[in-house]
């Protein structure tokens, strides 16, 4: 089982990694909310353990993001904060459990347990445009019933492109929803990835529903 730990105290983090690393479980650990977010985007998690307070981006604006990318691995939220106004914004934005600090290592492993026990909180429904239908939560995709393969990242690209077809989408729109917020390198690796997804969805089947739009953009039509 793998977990994400978000959490910008690093002594308890490393406690809490080696403590769960000995219960069975693998761990990865981040110190701020940005690299949450990019890890729990572009990695399969069972559960994500998050902190409220965290440098660079808030706990609760990391699980709003999470959410409208239709990412449903249970969350539980770790805060020193307690207090019922804390505890209902968490749940409305789509927490799973919430723990305060500072909390018993055994009572922490007992509810991790019971959320993997209970699954991700919700199927995401699949998204489709014409032919071309993607299953978020397999992470499968397929054109007129013959699957396609896709790497992570054309993946995103792609679940990215049909969350608004027929819109035209920028480069910097795509580099700021698909790719880490510390890339650094320029918007051509937007048109590389374009390229990748056109041989794999469009050039296989006759199709050609991922257009260039000169100076603006991209554009996924039905197909």
């Amino acid at each position: 089982m793998r977990i994400l730990l978000v959490e910008d105290e690093k002594s308890l983090a490393e406690t809490v990694r080696r403590g769960l690393s000995g219960e069975g479980f693998v761990v990865d650990v981040v110190h701020d909310g940005v690299t949450g977010l990019w890890a729990a985007t572009e990695n399969p998690y069972d559960v994500i353990l998050l902190d409220l307070m965290l440098p660079g981006m808030h706990g609760y604006a990391v699980l709003k993001e999470m959410r409208e990318r239709q990412i449903w691995t249970p969350v539980m939220m770790l805060t020193a904060k307690d207090g019922e106004y804390d505890q209902t914004d968490a749940f409305d934005l789509g927490a799973d459990d919430y723990l305060t600090k500072p909390f018993s290592f055994l009572v922490l492993v007992a509810r991790i347990r019971a959320l993997i026990r209970r699954g991700a909180p919700e199927r995401p429904v699949n998204l489709a445009v014409g032919s071309l239908v993607l299953d978020p939560l397999k992470r499968a995709v397929t054109r007129a019933g013959t699957e396609i393969t896709l790497t992570a990242r054309e993946f995103g690209l792609l679940t990215y492109l049909m969350r608004h077809p027929g819109e035209i989408v920028s480069k910097a729109e795509i580099l700021d929803n698909v790719w880490d917020p510390a890339f650094e390198g320029g918007e051509n690796v937007v048109e590389v990835y374009i390229g990748y997804l056109r041989r794999k969805i469009d050039a296989p089947f006759g199709l050609a529903t991922l257009g260039t739009v000169r100076g603006m953009g991209y554009r996924l039509a039905a197909g």
